[in-house]
């Protein structure tokens, strides 16, 4: 069966690091374009950064020069390397890929056909 399968979360200081990895199962969702989105609790879910089948990448403003996205297709699987993390950088982080036919590389949630569970980070002060 299809899925997106997120790992990597947990609980570090502000400052710290986190490595999150997603694994794509059963599809190549790697070759198309694929993202990282978080939700806070109370918070409606922001796009973080995404990746172009050519290795372009964006990134939200609130994220630009801490976190980096990458994937790696011969494992089909995606990364966000998060750095210097802060406190409002704590949520539940979610990989998202679509499915080909997406034209232009995107942050919007409404973009995005398949989702994992998410992967909870937690920061602290």
């Amino acid at each position: 069966q299809e899925r997106l399968e997120e790992s990597g979360g947990g609980s570090v200081q502000a400052g710290g690091s986190l490595r999150l990895s997603c694994t794509a199962l059963g599809y190549t969702y790697v070759t198309y374009y694929m993202a990282w989105f978080r939700q806070a609790p109370g918070k409606e879910r922001e796009g973080v950064a995404a990746i172009g089948s050519d290795g372009s990448t964006t990134y939200a403003d609130s994220v630009k020069g801490r976190f980096t996205i990458s994937k790696d297709n011969t494992k089909n699987a995606l990364y966000l390397q998060m750095n210097s993390l802060k406190p409002e950088d704590a949520a539940m982080y979610y990989c998202a890929a679509e499915d080909g036919f997406l034209k232009t590389i995107s942050l919007r949630e409404a973009d995005y056909n398949y989702w994992g569970q998410g992967t909870q980070v937690t920061v602290s002060s």
